[in-house]
């Protein structure tokens, strides 16, 4: 700055200098991670003193009755499918942490995201959603369970509760209680044996495609059984997502926690489907998963 003097009386103004948006900045980053990083800036509320602070995002990619409601309370995360713009409009807000209840935007957030099913437009319209998790650093963990007889049981009991709401007339598709988990689990489906394999098979087939049309995406495969039984899995979530480890627990209770035998009406019929076929492991998988 160069200033002239031009008389003995001079004139003083004062230079208003603002810095506008200055980035943030993280050290010790390495190079690679940084696409996964992101620094949002919400239209609803101020970050204050979170505006530097990252946030990873995630998607849970599973299917209904697959422990996906139990693990998005492990992680505590937070029928817009009409089209793909609508979808795009949805994970933006989603994603700006515009999406959030009022106590969530009290904290800062180290990771946000959500579940998404697999027959929620997912696979639809998977080229356009796995370019926009390319393109926004996503990171999709995939929620599979591995005994698909165990989640066809789980499936045809809860869609029984939907008409019969056998909690104080109330429908609960998870509860947090032992006593409501052993009500609902007094009901045992009768399973078309003649369907049971093809079903089990088309399963298979849409999961196999999911993880296909996504394997150019950041992404990890985890099953439900190794995550209730293995604590280290859990561990493994956090670190896929670059979270600081913490011990992490659910308030949601088991239902079907018992011998399979005992929780279907007719399972001689399902025995005699699935023996000598490459199913019949889920005959003798483990009660507790």
């Amino acid at each position: 700055m160069c200033s002239k003097q031009t008389s003995p009386h001079t004139k003083t103004k004062l230079l208003n200098i603002k810095v506008i948006d200055q980035p943030c900045q993280s050290t010790n980053i390495q190079q690679s991670e940084i696409p996964f990083l992101h620094y949002p800036n919400p239209v609803t509320f101020n970050r204050e003193e979170c505006a530097c602070n990252p946030v990873r995002y995630f998607a849970i990619l599973s299917m209904q009755r697959s422990g996906s409601g139990w693990f998005e309370t492990l992680l505590n995360i937070k029928h817009r499918r009409i089209n793909i713009s609508s979808i795009v409009s949805t994970m933006d807000r989603v994603y700006n942490l515009d999406w959030f209840t009022s106590a969530s935007k009290n904290e800062c957030s180290a990771a946000v995201g959500f579940k998404w099913m697999m027959n929620q437009g997912l696979m639809e319209h998977h080229n356009d959603i796995a370019e926009y998790f390319k393109k926004k650093g996503v990171s999709a963990i995939f929620l599979i369970r591995r005994n698909l007889l165990r989640r066809m049981i789980s499936i045809l009991a809860n869609s029984y509760d939907r008409n019969a709401k056998l909690l104080n007339g109330t429908h609960k598709s998870h509860v947090h209680s032992p006593a409501e988990a052993k009500i609902l689990a007094k009901y045992k489906p009768t399973i078309n044996a003649t369907l049971l394999i093809p079903e089990l098979k088309q399963i298979e087939q849409t999961t196999a495609k999911a993880i296909e049309y996504f394997k150019s995406t950041r992404h990890i495969v985890f099953y439900y059984e190794d995550l209730i039984t293995n604590r280290a899995t859990l561990k493994e979530v956090q670190e896929f997502l670059r979270l600081a480890y913490r011990e992490l627990t659910s308030r949601q209770v088991k239902i079907h926690s018992g011998p399979l035998s005992k929780q279907v009406e007719n399972w001689d019929d399902v025995q005699k489907a699935l023996k000598g076929t490459s199913y019949e492991r889920f005959l003798h998988s483990d009660y507790r998963v």
